[in-house]
């Protein structure tokens, strides 16, 4: 399960690669968004404060109205799983997604986004004997999300989004559900 996991991250880094330097080549190496500003770094400030969990992203603009985005997830809760009763989440995970805008509003716009998951790291939980007992997380998953995204000055940006996933371990599966959903506010900053 392993070996297939890191063979399709790979394959899905080399595509999207491949894809972000053909377009910027052929936009003669510029690819300014809507402020002239071709890169965002963010952070979901709702998973730090609620769960301590950090999810930092950076998002490079590959025109107007699409872009690339890859995120880190330190202390993963995925699901917005709480920490109670003994439980600890020992889980990281690695995100790439691109990104579509659609509309024009000067303030702000809505996106929407494919996206592709990896995560690594273990569940532990109290056993019934009295010991600990641990699920291993490694997951790759495939999901997509919507957001809006508010364009605050001329180089903060700040929004909502939602994403929906499909992870493909049976562990995980088993233990919690195959189905995964992720949200948050970010705050970007634009460079």
């Amino acid at each position: 399960m392993k070996k297939s996991i890191f063979t399709l991250t790979l394959i899905l880094a080399l595509v999207v690669s491949g894809y972000a330097q053909e377009v910027i080549s052929s936009s003669g190496g510029s690819t300014p968004n809507r402020g002239g500003f071709s890169n965002e770094i963010h952070v979901n400030f709702m998973t730090l404060i609620w769960f301590g969990s950090l999810e930092a992203g950076y998002e490079r603009y590959l025109s107007d109205d699409h872009s690339i985005e890859f995120k880190g997830f330190i202390n993963d809760r995925f699901g917005f799983n709480n920490e109670n009763s003994g439980k600890k989440y020992k889980t990281n995970s690695l995100q790439a997604s691109m990104n579509f805008y659609f509309g024009d509003n000067g303030s702000g716009r809505f996106f929407l986004f494919p996206l592709a998951k990896i995560r690594f790291g273990d569940f532990e939980e109290p056993g019934d004997g009295g010991g600990i007992q641990t699920t291993d997380m490694t997951a790759f998953i495939l999901g997509a999300g919507v957001g809006y995204k508010w364009e605050l000055s001329k180089n903060f940006a700040f929004g909502p989004f939602a994403s929906i996933g499909r992870n493909f371990s049976d562990d995980v599966s088993n233990r919690f559900t195959g189905i995964e959903l992720n949200g948050g506010f970010n705050l970007g900053y634009r460079f």
